[in-house]
């Protein structure tokens, strides 16, 4: 399909979205946040793409939410809109591929909240994070349900309730970045992680992925029974078979779901 609010490119078996409302510090609209899951979906069943790079076009990564979203409606018209907002949050952990947001300059409300949902991020260094809601007299409510799961309750609480900006250091050290690099770098270091572990099976990457999310929120018998059985079943698989004999014999591996 074409879209409107964001550009999609398929570099090897590399998809990269990019948020395009750059005169809105691309803040979600009703539209971006549809073509935003649709793109989603669209690469995860993509047979040639292995990872997914959502990045921000101009000046900024994501300001949040757009307000005028939020100005006159009902309960109910209030639910589904932002329902439709957070969506990709369950998107993401829904999907087989993994997902890296590549993020410069501003993440905030929203935008912080894509960053926490997403698999993992690089930065560049000038980057600022934030949940600013309450500044608004709202509360980033969706924001905070990633938020808890990458930062713990103390220090996810922390930027919900101050709604304070950390940099970009800081969001590394609290674990809710993988890497910070230069504004320069930051299109080569997001493209040298994608290009990883796109190298990898996609069969193990994906399956990988997918057990990993089901364990989660499991106590940790239960977690260790699933991927047991998730492992097991990797294992009977010709990518497995294949990457294992390929090291025994100190030779590439040739991945049979290429």
């Amino acid at each position: 399909m074409s879209y409107e609010n964001i550009l999609i490119e398929k570099k090897n078996h590399i998809g990269i979205i990019t948020l395009n409302r750059p005169n809105n510090l691309n803040t979600f609209n009703i539209d971006l946040a549809k073509e935003l899951n649709l793109a989603l979906e669209e690469l995860d069943e993509n047979l040639n793409i292995r990872v997914i790079i959502v990045k921000g076009a101009g000046k900024a990564f994501c300001a949040g939410i757009d307000l005028n979203e939020l100005k006159n409606k009902t309960m109910e018209e209030y639910y589904e809109t932002v329902e439709l907002m957070e969506k990709m949050s369950v998107t993401i952990s829904n999907m087989k591929k993994p997902v890296i947001t590549s993020v410069h300059n501003i993440a905030v409300a929203n935008g912080i909240g894509l960053v926490a949902s997403s698999d993992l991020t690089v930065a560049s260094e000038d980057t600022r994070f934030g949940a600013t809601a309450v500044k608004v007299g709202l509360f980033c409510m969706g924001p905070a349900v990633s938020l808890s799961k990458c930062l713990g309750r103390k220090k996810a609480l922390e930027l919900l309730l101050t709604g304070d900006l950390i940099d970009a250091k800081e969001a590394e050290r609290i674990g809710l970045i993988n890497k910070v690099v230069s504004k320069e770098k930051l299109e080569e270091e997001t493209m040298k992680l994608a290009k990883k572990i796109a190298s990898y099976s996609p069969k193990g990457v994906q399956a990988g992925k997918q057990s990993f999310y089901s364990m989660i929120d499991l106590d940790y018998e239960k977690a260790l029974e699933l991927t047991n059985n998730h492992f097991a079943t990797l294992c009977t698989t010709k990518d497995a078979q294949e990457g294992i004999d390929a090291f025994l014999n100190k030779r590439d591996p040739k991945w049979k779901s290429e």
